[in-house]
């Protein structure tokens, strides 16, 4: 069984899910307790909030790809970001570090076409609803990403930060959250992409009628079949 390395602390809350998810679903998928080892590596997330700011990336790929390869040496036999909006400079990491790495990007993609959807609303932080990194790689599969106004992205972001990488859910920022859910249903979207791992934290499946897409879970899914043998892994 292959080892599973993983980028996490940004933020403490979506690592803790990816570690619960890979080793909860094991169990009850087996019946016993022999899931996979997993290693993580827990950054300061100051000094990403800090980069991302400022705008350099650069920074923050050499300081992901060192931490990975703390990871490499360690045992860890491939890695992920558990993170969305790291995956600006996935492609700039995985070609410093000697592991294959799982897109979160990848894996988004294949349950959207797996549910045949053809448009599906985008919600993340500001980096990820506009850069390409992820509304590429979503317009090459054929799936038009909609993406909430400039005003709701800017208010999405700052739930993200200032409440829900803190650990803080509030009523009022899952009204928010759903309103504008609503509003990219409107405009045709089949499904939204919880494209930041807090947000699920705070809208589940039972709160919208649209389909959600949880990237962190259908992330964490894939290192899991990874590990098994169940999914082949490509190789850096």
């Amino acid at each position: 069984m292959r080892k599973i390395g993983i980028l996490g602390g940004m933020s403490p809350e979506s690592t803790a899910l990816y570690y619960e998810h890979i080793t909860r679903t094991y169990t009850a998928r087996y019946g016993d307790y022999g899931y996979p080892e997993v290693l993580i590596y827990s950054v300061s997330f100051q000094k990403y909030v800090d980069w991302q700011r400022r705008g350099q990336w650069r920074e923050a790929a050499r300081d992901m790809a060192a931490s990975f390869e703390c990871l490499r040496r360690a045992g860890a036999d491939f890695g992920l970001i558990a993170t969305n909006t790291m995956h600006y400079v996935f492609e700039e990491v995985q070609q410093a570090v000697g592991m294959p790495l799982v897109s979160i990007v990848d894996a988004t993609v294949e349950a959207i076409r797996a549910a045949e959807f053809g448009r599906v609303g985008l919600l993340g932080s500001v980096f990820t609803m506009r850069e390409r990194f992820f509304l590429g790689g979503l317009e090459r599969a054929g799936i038009q990403p909609l993406v909430p106004e400039p005003e709701a992205q800017v208010r999405v972001h700052e739930i993200i930060f200032n409440e829900l990488c803190r650990g803080d859910f509030r009523p009022e920022s899952r009204r928010i959250l759903l309103d504008v859910i609503a509003r990219l249903s409107d405009q045709g979207a089949q499904g939204i992409i919880l494209g930041c791992t807090e947000i699920p934290l705070l809208i589940k499946p039972e709160d919208c009628e649209l389909p959600l897409f949880n990237t962190a879970v259908l992330h964490a899914e894939r290192a899991l079949n990874i590990a098994v043998g169940d999914t082949a892994l490509a190789r850096c």
